[in-house]
């Protein structure tokens, strides 16, 4: 099978690494891609949102299956681009990617089906916002509807801090038109979960849990980034969450989106609130999460290629979708002062080492080839180095040792991915 990609960073390459274990899989393309990706599929100078440059490419190349990694194309109707030219692709449609790209229509939706979430408002304009404020409880949390790389959500201590949240995105636009509408939510206290699934419209599986780290510093101080680190699985993901999340979120999220008209196929990625009344969920994703995929799919046993062309034929349920009892973690290399303004071009060294290591992983996030053919920093969030161990206590001591093999010019990291685990 010829396989294309859509994406180019640390989740489309923990994608095309994974599919190019499959027994089915001749040639991979990636587009963009990294120079990471490059080493297992054939980067393609395409970007995300050329849909018309992708159908005629998947049409040159007699492309068997179409893999799409980011929000925006899915949100902006790429899979109906695609199957509108007869052509197989992993990943919802227009009308069901909503689920990530509209905030109050994923609040709305939960609302309607009994799917357990925080308290909500939603509003069309700031000074009916800044009313509401007036009287909302304190803190809480003010969230952009549309995409806004994962930074659209503020939380908010005080009143002060609220109002300044909706002249920021209502106003200022920070997140331009996303901001157009926001959710003004109540704030809920314990730990974040998240929990990936595949979906193929009425079948649902689930696949192991993990949990992010969204700030960009140490004890979680600093501004929202798109993901500092990850580990899975989550300690705090416990067989009676499980079973209440099976029982009254996932199935029901599912049966809702088809209850719509708006068939789901592809990746829900469920963020998870445990809160001390129970699981709520925070936020769904329409695509696997980034960094999230670079800790799961090391771990997934079954092949990947063979569950996305279930999810796309409708015959999930024939599936057994099993993961590798151990953990991983995965420590992000950024750029020193991601997410606001960094330096690139900077070569990087000690990629090599990994290259005979046994449960070692180094993804590339934002990176390019210089006019040397080295490897050289091309992003904020550079390299995902992950790791795998019999515990979650192992894998972070070899990912933190994998992370010293790495050397450029302004590499910067946390030290604390996974330290929640100590209090497991």
């Amino acid at each position: 099978m010829k396989i294309l990609v859509v994406g180019g960073g640390g989740r489309e390459h923990a994608i095309c690494w994974k599919v190019a274990k499959s027994p089915l899989v001749d040639k991979i393309y990636c587009a963009p891609g990294n120079a990471g990706i490059a080493s297992v599929a054939e980067c393609v100078p395409i970007g995300a949102m050329e849909f018309d440059k992708l159908v005629a490419f998947a049409k040159e190349k007699e492309i068997d299956l179409t893999v799409v990694g980011m929000d925006d194309p899915l949100v902006g109707g790429i899979v109906d681009a695609f199957e509108a030219e007869g052509l197989r692709v992993f990943g919802p449609r227009k009308n069901a990617a909503i689920l990530e790209g509209s905030k109050a229509f994923s609040k709305d939706l939960m609302k309607k089906y009994d799917i357990p979430t925080a308290a909500y408002e939603t509003f069309n304009n700031p000074e009916d916002a800044l009313d509401y404020l007036e009287t909302a409880p304190m803190p809480t949390v003010l969230k952009a509807d549309g995409l806004a790389l994962g930074k659209g959500v503020l939380i908010c201590r005080n009143l002060e801090e609220a109002k300044a949240g909706v002249k920021e995105l209502m106003v200022d636009k920070q997140f331009g038109s996303a901001g157009d509408r926001i959710v003004i939510e109540e704030f809920m206290t314990g730990r974040e979960v998240s929990v990936l699934s595949f979906v193929d419209g009425k079948t649902i599986k689930i696949m192991t849990s993990a949990q992010d780290h969204k700030r960009a510093k140490d004890n979680d101080q600093g501004l929202n980034t798109g993901g500092m680190g990850t580990f899975s699985p989550s300690p705090f993901y416990t067989p009676e969450v499980d079973e209440f999340c099976k029982k009254y979120i996932y199935q029901k999220s599912v049966d809702a989106m088809a209850s719509e008209g708006r068939e789901f196929k592809g990746i829900i990625f469920f963020g998870l609130m445990l809160t001390p009344d129970g699981p709520k969920v925070l936020e769904y994703n329409a695509r696997f999460g980034d960094p999230e995929a670079q800790v799961v799919l090391p771990r997934m046993k079954t092949d990947l290629l063979d569950t996305m062309e279930a999810c796309v034929d409708g015959t999930l349920d024939k599936i057994d979708l099993t993961f590798e009892d151990n953990a991983a973690v995965c420590v992000v290399l950024a750029s020193d002062g991601y997410p606001l303004a960094y330096e690139k071009g900077k070569v990087i060294q000690g990629l090599d080492t990994f290259k005979d290591k046994t449960g070692y992983y180094v993804f590339h996030a934002g990176t390019a080839f210089n006019h040397k053919g080295e490897i050289v920093t091309n992003g904020g969030r550079v390299l995902g180095v992950t790791a795998k161990g019999n515990d979650l206590k192992e894998a972070r001591a070899n990912a933190y040792a994998a992370t010293e093999w790495i050397t450029f010019e302004n590499k910067y990291m946390r030290h604390d991915i996974g330290k929640a685990i100590d209090e497991a």
